[in-house]
């Protein structure tokens, strides 16, 4: 028996995650609250307490896992706004290491992090698992810490496995509007709300775009194929069918049935994404994976959504 704790269960892709899970049938660890980001000393009492509740729960099963799936980050980020994140897995990698009652029995841990960013400036025409980080940014480089972070965790704790999940760029239903990122869910917000669309970057611009739901299968799928203890595995996450802006605009065009207002600049942002990024994990050629949503299906999903939010009287 397994049971599994989502860190970052009420986002967009934790709560997928979880959806996930619970539809095969694993336990969840639900904690009382959220952490508590920006006071070290309340996150640590906080973590601590979470991880006792947590080891209590894992003496009645064989296994666990840990999916991480937090942050407030984003490619803007400064440095010292990504500081947090960091220290917050810290403590709750250190207090599950030293609680002898979880490191008894055989866990994983997968931890999402952002392909996108990681391979900012890669020259590859397709980017794999084989592909050098390049990372352009400090949410880069704090995400390419936050890997170490759990690498070394994973090399001290012989019980231990961990999945590092490379996302391209995720999209859903429940994307939180405080959070600057998410052109789909903006695009969708804009139209039914019959407001000009924003876009920093050209129309020929390649993005990879996985709905939430097909995002949080695959790390599911790949965390369970990690055989041997010890192992930390790298995965491309991605629908692996690139889509330029244009087609996007078009997409949302047949679904609204009427012309988005597209208003096109640019910005300092513009500069930190590459024009073209395609991926390929090397694990789908030897294991091929369900078919992922199509991007049609998902945005009109999104749609659906957004309609019933701005009925409600606001976004999520």
């Amino acid at each position: 028996m397994m049971i599994s704790w989502v860190i970052g269960s009420g986002g967009l892709l934790g709560t997928a995650l979880c959806r996930a899970l619970h539809r095969k049938g694993d336990e969840l660890f639900v904690p009382d609250k959220r952490l508590c980001w920006g006071d070290d000393q309340a996150l640590a009492d906080q973590v601590a307490t979470t991880v006792d509740k947590f080891a209590s729960r894992v003496q009645a099963v064989d296994q666990w896992q840990l999916y991480w799936a937090a942050g407030v980050g984003t490619m803007s980020s400064s440095a010292q706004a990504l500081e947090p994140e960091a220290r917050a897995l810290t403590q709750v990698l250190k207090s599950i290491e030293s609680h002898p009652q979880i490191m008894a029995k055989p866990g994983a841990i997968a931890f999402a992090s952002s392909a996108g960013a990681i391979y900012a400036e890669s020259s590859d025409e397709v980017i794999t698992e084989r592909s050098q980080p390049t990372p352009t940014t400090a949410y880069a480089r704090a995400k390419l810490l936050q890997e170490e972070l759990l690498a070394s965790f994973v090399k001290r704790n012989r019980c231990a496995s961990a999945l590092i999940a490379r996302i391209s760029t995720l999209y859903g239903p429940g994307q939180a509007s405080a959070k600057k990122q998410g052109l789909l869910t903006h695009m969708a917000r804009c139209i039914l709300r019959n407001q000009p669309i924003q876009i920093y970057v050209p129309f020929d611009t390649i993005r990879d775009y996985i709905a939430a739901d097909d995002a949080a299968e695959a790390m599911i799928r790949a965390l369970a194929r990690i055989g041997e203890p010890q192992q930390t595995v790298i995965r491309i996450v991605a629908s692996e069918r690139p889509t330029t802006i244009a087609e996007i605009v078009s997409i949302f065009k047949r679904i609204a049935r009427r012309g988005p207002r597209i208003v096109t600049s640019a910005s300092r942002l513009s500069g930190l994404y590459t024009r073209r990024v395609q991926f390929r994990s090397m694990a789908t050629q030897a294991s091929p994976s369900p078919p992922a949503m199509s991007l049609a299906v998902g945005i009109a999903q999104l749609m659906l959504q957004e309609r019933v939010n701005l009925a409600r009287g606001g976004s999520q």
